[in-house]
């Protein structure tokens, strides 16, 4: 026998033997982006050091230099967010379980440690939610409105506020063609660390109903700060 092969089924035998499942690539993937997640929780942020940071990383060049983001690109607002929220994303996207080639190589352990990271979500939690947000028709105001009370609001709060300690993000006062393209990417399966909960929810929505609640998140302020 190949003494590279044997090897391998000795393992394979041996899970077997004590009823183990395999370990799979995505669990592993999965697994070790919690541990990063939980790492840069841990972490002591610095605010001051944040900004310095999201400056010389030149993530204003997309999402602007207050972090309202850009309506006719696709670019979230980061404003407000809450720091779990952009920590989890970030390292999310470093490791591939969520789809974000455009953002991949710019958070990649090279460019940006986990202290880094750490201080610039807690930077961009504290900036105030400024400047103008891409709105939808608001035909759909009113639909969007009781489709995300009834659906929507039990984990990401019924003003839109989202919450922390779930990962949840804040989806008011968000660019409307920026959450449309999310929501298509959830339901459809593209964006990748969608929660299973909620892209089953979604691929019970019509098209139409997906807008409204898009719509309706647009005109929402963002909650005030406690």
């Amino acid at each position: 026998m190949d003494r590279y092969l044997k090897p391998i089924l000795s393992l394979v035998l041996g899970y077997l033997l004590i009823g183990l499942a395999l370990p799979t690539r995505a669990q592993s993937t999965t697994s070790s982006a919690e541990a990063l997640v939980a790492s840069a929780l841990a972490l002591k942020p610095d605010t001051e050091r944040g900004e310095a940071e999201f400056t010389a990383l030149s993530c204003a060049r997309c999402h602007r230099k207050n972090a309202v983001g850009r309506a006719d690109s696709d670019t979230p607002r980061l404003s407000g967010q809450h720091a779990a929220v952009i920590i989890k994303q970030v390292l999310d996207i470093r490791s591939g379980l969520r789809a974000n080639p455009p953002m991949q190589p710019m958070v990649t352990e090279e460019r940006l440690s986990l202290q880094a990271l750490a201080d610039i979500a807690a930077h961009l939690q504290a900036l105030p939610v400024t400047g103008a947000l891409g709105k939808g028709p608001r035909s759909g105001v009113a639909r969007g409105k009781e489709l995300f009370g009834k659906d929507c609001a039990s984990c990401h709060g019924a003003a839109g506020e989202g919450n922390a300690t779930i990962f949840a993000p804040m989806v008011a006062a968000q660019h409307y063609t920026y959450l449309v393209r999310e929501l298509e990417f959830i339901r459809d399966g593209i964006r990748g660390n969608s929660n299973p909960a909620m892209a089953a929810l979604l691929k019970t929505y019509a098209q139409d109903d997906l807008q409204a609640v898009a719509d309706y998140l647009a005109q929402v302020p963002a909650p005030e700060r406690r």
